[in-house]
């Protein structure tokens, strides 16, 4: 496979992966599957933006430049015309470290929420956060804890859970475009196609 037809595949998955990082980052704005009068009550790390900004926006910008690596101009990376080809796929591997850098943002907020619990109503009727060192995920019984909102343990661990997966596929294929986006770099990418011997790229 071409290292052009690679970054475009990486690129349209990353998007469907940026898309869904985005909305599970949304959803969890509503604890429980409800929508709560009072923002302070909503968990901290859900105000970090992990899904919005890491998986999200700073994912969108290596996605697209993937995307576009194929259309860049490909015909003279043999030395004999320019080398834009070349050029863009070193630039998609800068691209692709910013997207594991958003990538990891994500990762390590989504990571951080799990351990500590979600924030709720505890039995003393304060708000906090009534979990210490992911005791709540051996033991069921002390999600008792949690008086309101309703539900609100298993929907931000599923939510959490979900954007940690998301973030850990996305820093693996950003660096799969690191390796690919060096490649192509060095050997041009109609090169692997077969250009430099006489034949149209694919």
């Amino acid at each position: 496979m071409c290292t052009g037809s690679c970054a475009k595949c990486l690129g349209g998955n990353l998007i469907t992966l940026a898309v869904l990082g985005s909305l599970a980052n949304i959803l969890l704005f509503f604890p429980g599957g409800k929508v709560i009068d009072n923002n302070d009550r909503i968990s901290d790390e859900v105000w970090f933006f992990g899904g919005i900004l890491g998986s999200g926006v700073l994912m969108i910008f290596p996605a697209l430049v993937f995307l576009g690596v194929k259309n860049s101009d490909c015909c003279g990376c043999c030395g004999n015309q320019s080398c834009g080809n070349r050029f863009a796929m070193f630039t998609s591997s800068i691209f692709a470290a910013v997207g594991i850098v958003g990538a990891g943002y994500s990762f390590v907020i989504s990571a951080v929420s799990i351990n500590k619990g979600p924030k709720c109503r505890m039995a003393n009727n304060t708000w906090g956060y009534p979990f210490q060192d992911g005791d709540y995920l051996k033991d069921k019984a002390l999600w008792s804890r949690c008086t309101e909102p309703a539900d609100v343990i298993p929907w931000n661990l599923t939510l959490f859970s979900l954007l940690l997966v998301i973030g850990g596929i996305q820093i693996i294929l950003c660096a799969i475009q690191v390796v690919n986006g060096l490649l192509g770099a060095l050997c041009g990418d109609c090169q692997c196609c077969g250009c430099c011997g006489g034949d149209a790229p694919i």
